[in-house]
């Protein structure tokens, strides 16, 4: 059932076909068509075992047609690329000029390749590099040897080190294959020396020498011993060795690949751990072993083989396991498709047994690995067995071990092809098939006769992928169509059973996903399969050897069942794997699926596939993801019905928004009050508290799916107000509540037209749903949120500020509502924005000042300011909120207000002109503050100066009132003395005529008398205590600045009338107690005596 591989030809060549250009061909003689034939598939050895004598005109066409005769194999081999395009190109409009093919098709082109001579099997020649500007042309010398039109080894002095042949070997293989006649041919070299006599033989040997003794003398020496000794080894052997004769029987037969290049180039990529793209070069390799598969050549798994090797030797995979790191995706991703491509290997459909069973046992030495990665990235995934399309019981699924990257490859080992109606779906024979079809059984094909395939769904798909990978393109879309005509057939009846037994069902309550092993991101990506062969063989829809009405039915294309069975796979429920890898992947092969969906361009049979497909995967059961009944940990359906309802959208609005609807569900979120039914996924998912490491992800893709939904129904009231009331019930993050919120207000107030009003009022509602959701948690965008509705509460209208003033305390904090909601209310902009009339305007007023006085009874401490600014124009107002202020200071310092925030009320009622309420609050502020003596530089000391500074404004009495407070708050001596200097300085009571009427006497205050002596002793007094503190623990190099504070010291005490007398007691005391201090009390003297 599977035909020969189809060989590429490249420019026909041989004696009597006319190669070129001409317009007549003669037709090819017998000798040559069968000496092609052997050519092909004998090893020379056979044949001249066979034959005891061969014609030299015979054998002349065996040798000359071994040659390889295709130019495909020879681009394969020296570049990343291959196709028809670049075949017999000169590469003149290609970028890829470095590729060693394109630059031996050049080298040949420009005439660089000369003496040029087959002899036997072996090819040689010179190449000639293009003459540099400063150096004259290198030739290097080329050899090749060749058997069965395959070129077995390649040699060339330029030294090349790389898995590719170089480009002097490229020109010099196309020389031959476009210049077969214009090679110098001659029979294998014994055949030669067999033709010679005696002293022909000398003469050739000694010529031979002669030309060559520098090189060759000494073998040649030691060879002649060994030839006149008669027990020598080489007189053991019958005959001697020809290196252009030709491979012997046992030789293999296949392309000449540098193994030790291999194993370094990809050593040195792996080394580079990702950079300087050598995961790119990596993908190249994998995606050249596909193209050797392609073209069935047995390097592809050979070289495979060597890549694994070194993957397996890479010293990080041990490091990342004794570590307990994960592997970089990229790096994991190329494990995946490593372990992919041993599965297309070993389900070669003409692969032998001895081969497979050589394979298998490389597998298992390599899954025995201890670094070996596991194939889901993080832990053994416990799944179904890759031949079983049902899961086994719990405990097998338990006791099952972990399962690495060749784990499936290992399964797929005792897979065959032998299946009778396997071999029917994929043969070609129309009489074969008719044939069958008349002894078929009901499960095998559908009521209107098209084969079905039961099997395990990704395993059936990897059939399908290693038919592809093996040049079996038709034979791999026939089965392709048996997978999808099964899987329609498989949704149908699942509907049937769902719709009988509905009703018992929902009662029950019972959820499960009865595919643990999804389609989407599967391991072996058997949906991305089948779709790629669907779409890849679309050009066949009216070729005659691929008859599709055999297949499709009327009006179904390959294209319609591609985008089917892709949103089949897309749509199907299953359970979120575990780990994060495998998450990760879920969502990256769900992207890339869409992405390529949204590439095929829409026609109306495929709308009528998208209507047809959605409608059932809504009224599914527990099979789809879209349907009424979801498992709590089934994959969301989010980016797949975005995609739906866009696509939808233009041709059946009404099922796009049930669609979409429907999918906003994520129940991994919702309360699991119903965690004590049965939940169960088949024996293999327990239930337990989900770890979904792509919850944000998933979220956001969420919030995607209903933005998307409130752009396409603005103007529409009804479905607004459907999605909201989605939202609200299914998006549980306030973060993408909020910039659902923030969308829809874009949305809503486009430049280019006017605002929605019914959008707008959507936008409001989910802002006052964020606020609430975050109004007693911490979040950094609070700020930014509040600044935000009281924005759009402002674009819907007066009513909606009003609104949110009158619910503050379900919204905002005290200190939001009054910092930014009030005041941004009450703001001339908010006035000019929604040209409010004096009663809107007062009314609004009212409002804020209500809010004001809560906020501030419930937290004086942070809206107290804000609550007497924003009712300053109203007077019972301003009253009450300063009321509320004096009461909160005199509360405990637990409950009150801290002498900060007393201290700048004050400074407010005094710039406000209220001189008397600003220094009782001062006063107040007074009593809770207590500075001690090294606290020189607090932020207070400002505002103690100015309630001083406004107590002497006042008069004596406030003065006289706030020095006691001053003298029991603050121990620091600087400050005092400064406190002091300015009462000193001035006239008190600069304001007291203004208030009360009275006439200021003019003098300044003495010293000698209350209430500034109480303050010039409490001074003096610091300044003694201050001294001996800063004595305790003095430093020398603090010496200087102690001199210095000493020398303030002095200037205070002199205030005094004996204060000179008291200075000298006092350095007198430093002097006697602080005798130790020697250095410092010699500084002393010298300063003051």
């Amino acid at each position: 059932f599977f035909p020969p591989a189809p060989r590429t030809r490249g420019m026909p060549c041989g004696g009597s076909v006319t190669c070129g250009s001409s317009k007549t061909h003669s037709p090819e003689s017998l000798l040559d068509i069968a000496a092609r034939k052997v050519a092909e598939k004998w090893p020379f050895q056979r044949v001249e075992e066979r034959f005891e004598r061969i014609p030299e005109p015979v054998q002349r066409r065996i040798v000359f047609w071994s040659f390889p005769r295709s130019e495909r194999e020879i681009c394969m081999y020296s570049s990343f690329k291959t196709g028809g395009d670049e075949v017999g190109s000169s590469g003149e409009n290609n970028d890829e000029t470095r590729l060693p093919f394109r630059r031996g098709v050049a080298l040949l082109e420009s005439g660089c390749v000369d003496n040029v001579l087959q002899v036997g099997f072996h090819l040689s020649g010179t190449v000639r590099e293009p003459a540099a500007p400063a150096s004259p042309p290198q030739p290097c010398g080329v050899s090749v040897s060749f058997d069965r039109c395959k070129i077995t080894a390649v040699t060339c002095t330029c030294g090349n080190k790389d898995i590719f042949y170089c480009a002097h070997v490229v020109a010099l293989a196309l020389y031959r294959v476009r210049k077969p006649e214009q090679v110098k041919l001659r029979l294998p070299i014994s055949e030669t020396l067999f033709q010679m006599n005696r002293d022909q033989l000398q003469k050739f040997v000694q010529y031979l020498i002669t030309v060559h003794h520098t090189e060759v003398l000494p073998t040649a020496q030691k060879l002649a011993d060994e030839i006149l000794s008669l027990d020598s080894e080489i007189n053991q052997v019958h005959g001697a060795p020809d290196p252009t004769a030709g491979a012997s029987v046992d030789d293999e037969n296949c392309w000449h690949l540098d193994e030790e290049q291999v194993q370094e180039q990809v050593k040195l990529f792996l080394s580079q751990g990702g950079y300087h793209g050598s995961g790119k070069q990596l993908n190249l390799l994998f995606s050249k072993v596909r193209e050797m598969l392609k073209m069935r050549d047995s390097n592809g798994a050979r070289m495979l083989t060597l890549i694994t090797g070194q993957f397996l030797g890479d010293p990080r995979l041990a490091l990342w396991k004794q570590q307990g790191t994960t592997m970089t995706d990229k790096y994991r991703q190329l494990w995946d498709e490593l372990g992919a491509l041993w599965m297309c290997i070993v389900l070669n459909p003409h692969c032998k047994r001895e081969q497979k069973g050589s394979w298998l046992q490389q597998l298992r030495r390599w899954n025995s690995v201890d670094a070996c990665p596991l194939e889901d990235g993080n832990h053994g995934s416990e799944l179904t067995h890759l031949t079983n399309a049902r899961p086994q019981g719990p405990h097998d699924a338990l006791a099952r071990p972990h399962r690495t990257v060749f784990t499936r490859a290992i399964e797929a080992c005792d897979l065959h092809w032998q299946d009778p109606h396997l071999q029917h779906i994929i043969a070609q024979d129309p009489v074969a098939t008719c044939c069958y079809h008349d002894n078929r059984h009901s499960a095998l094909f559908d009521p209107r006769g098209r084969p079905l395939w039961h099997e395990h769904v990704p395993t059936a798909c990897a059939r399908v992928d290693a038919l592809r990978s093996h040049g079996y393109p038709k034979e791999a879309l026939r089965l392709a169509i048996a997978i999808v005509n099964t899987l329609q057939r498989q949704q149908q009846k699942q509907l049937e059973l769902f719709r009988n037994h509905k009703k018992d069902l929902l009662h029950k309550g019972v959820t499960s996903t009865t595919n643990p092993e999804g389609w989407v991101g599967h391991p072996l990506d058997p949906i991305g399969t089948l779709f790629s062969t669907l779409m890849a063989r679309t050009r066949l829809g009216h070729h005659p050897t691929f008859p599709t009405h055999r297949y499709l039915d009327d009006g179904e294309s390959l294209v319609c069942l591609a985008v089917e069975v892709a949103l089949l796979g897309l749509g199907q429920q299953r359970a979120m794997p575990d780990g994060l890898y495998a998450q990760e992947k879920v969502g990256r092969h769900e992207e890339q699926l869409l992405g390529r969906l949204q590439e095929v361009e829409l026609d109306d049979r495929l709308v009528k596939v998208f209507r047809r497909q959605a409608a059932l995967l809504l009224e599914a059961g527990p099979h789809s993801g879209l349907g009424e009944m979801l498992h709590r940990e089934s994959v969301p359906m989010h980016t797949f019905a975005k995609y739906l309802f866009t696509t939808l959208l233009p041709h059946d609005a009404e099922l796009a928004y049930k669609i979409a609807l429907r999918a906003m569900r994520l129940p991994v979120l919702e309360p699991s009050s119903d965690l004590s039914r049965s939940h169960h996924i088949v024996s293999v998912v327990t239930n337990r508290y989900p770890r979904w490491f792509t919850l944000s992800h998933v979220e956001s893709q969420q919030c995607e799916l209903a933005s998307t939904m409130l752009t396409a129904a603005k103007g529409d009231a009804c479905k607004l107000q459907t999605v909201l009331e989605s939202i609200q019930k299914n998006i549980h993050s306030s973060s993408h509540i909020f910039k659902l919120a923030q969308d829809a207000f874009k949305i809503a107030t486009l430049m280019d037209s006017l605002p929605d009003i019914t959008l707008l009022k959507v936008s409001l509602e989910l802002g006052l749903q964020v606020m609430r959701m975050t109004l007693s948690t911490l979040n950094w965008r609070r700020r930014e949120m509040v600044r935000w509705l009281v924005t759009c509460a402002t674009e819907v209208g007066v009513y909606a500020l009003d609104s949110i003033m009158q619910n503050w305390y379900t919204l905002f904090t005290p200190t939001e509502a009054t910092s930014i909601v009030a005041t941004t209310v009450v703001s001339n902009s908010t006035v000019l924005r929604l040209h409010l009339d004096c009663h809107q305007q007062d009314n609004l007023a009212n409002s804020a000042r209500t809010l004001a006085l809560q906020c501030a009874m419930k937290d004086p401490q942070n809206c107290a300011l804000s609550a007497l600014t924003l009712c300053e124009k109203e007077h019972i107002a301003f009253e009450t909120a300063y009321q509320i202020v004096l009461d909160a200071a005199a509360a405990t310092a637990a409950t009150g207000m801290s002498y900060t925030q007393l201290f700048t009320i004050a400074r407010y009622m005094e710039h406000r002109g209220y001189p008397m309420r600003a220094y009782k609050l001062a006063t107040l502020a007074m009593t809770h503050l207590n500075l001690s003596y090294n606290q020189d530089t607090h932020p207070a000391i400002n505002d103690v100066l100015w309630a001083c500074a406004l107590s002497h404004s006042l008069g004596k009495n406030e003065l006289a009132a706030v020095i006691p407070l001053v003298v029991k708050s603050v121990k620091c001596a600087t400050v005092l003395s400064d406190i002091l200097r300015r009462c000193t300085m001035t006239t008190p009571g600069m304001v007291v005529s203004a208030l009360h009427s009275r006439r200021n006497s003019g003098k300044l205050m003495s010293l000698d008398k209350a209430p500034l002596r109480k303050l010039l002793d409490a001074t003096i007094g610091a300044y003694i205590n201050t001294t001996h503190s800063r004595l305790t623990h003095i430093s020398p190099r603090h010496y200087g600045e102690f001199i210095e504070f000493l020398s303030k010291a002095r200037e205070t005490f002199l205030m005094a009338q004996d204060g000179h007398i008291q200075f000298a007691q006092f350095i007198d005391n430093l002097k006697q107690i602080y005798k130790g201090k020697k250095k410092l009390m010699n500084l002393v003297r010298e300063r003051f005596g």
